[in-house]
């Protein structure tokens, strides 16, 4: 059986979550598991994928990124996949662990993918240090604190602070923040 995995990291990425459950269904992918969450944090529906796989099944991803984030991590994955008998195939690079030549090309290629995306961070924290020299790097808006007047009359009508957070579309510590004592 194949089975699909589908992931992007934000919400605002419907659009990606889409075309990968699109792709994967023309596959031929008889069951499909999709999430949107950071790949660094717990990926409930990566591990709903790989416990659902048997012995004989293929976890179909259209993309390396959408799977792994790290060498390590591919490492992990891949050999949790073979301890079960099952195959990974990465289609936009036509790599398919059920060979031999597959299993080498995914090491490879995982490799690759960190190497870039470490040198990305690292020209991020380049361009950070730079805007920061420059006075040209504030950091993000903090929404919170533009929120306070809010915050503080939701509190007023009764509000639990999760509610707030909710409601206001911003953390829960954001909210204790405003409200706690040492704010005002």
């Amino acid at each position: 059986m194949l089975v699909g995995y589908a992931r992007t990291s934000t919400l605002e990425q419907e659009a990606g979550l889409e075309a990968q459950v699109r792709d994967l269904t023309a596959l031929g992918c008889e069951k499909l598991f999709r999430e949107q969450v950071s790949s660094v944090a717990t990926r409930k529906g990566l591990e709903a994928a790989v416990e659902f796989c048997r012995e004989g099944d293929t976890l179909v991803v259209t993309k390396l990124d959408r799977l792994a984030r790290s060498v390590v991590h591919m490492g992990k994955i891949i050999a949790e996949l073979e301890a079960k008998g099952v195959a990974l195939r990465i289609v936009n690079l036509g790599v398919d662990t059920g060979t031999p030549t597959g299993k080498l090309m995914v090491n490879v290629l995982a490799g690759v993918a960190q190497f870039e995306r470490e040198m990305m961070l690292e020209r991020q924290r380049e361009g950070i240090a730079k805007a920061k020299v420059e006075g040209a790097y504030r950091g993000r808006k903090p929404t919170a604190r533009a929120k306070a007047a809010e915050i503080k009359a939701l509190a007023g009508e009764g509000l639990s602070m999760a509610k707030i957070a909710k409601q206001l579309g911003i953390g829960v510590g954001s909210v204790h923040r405003v409200l706690s004592p040492e704010a005002a």
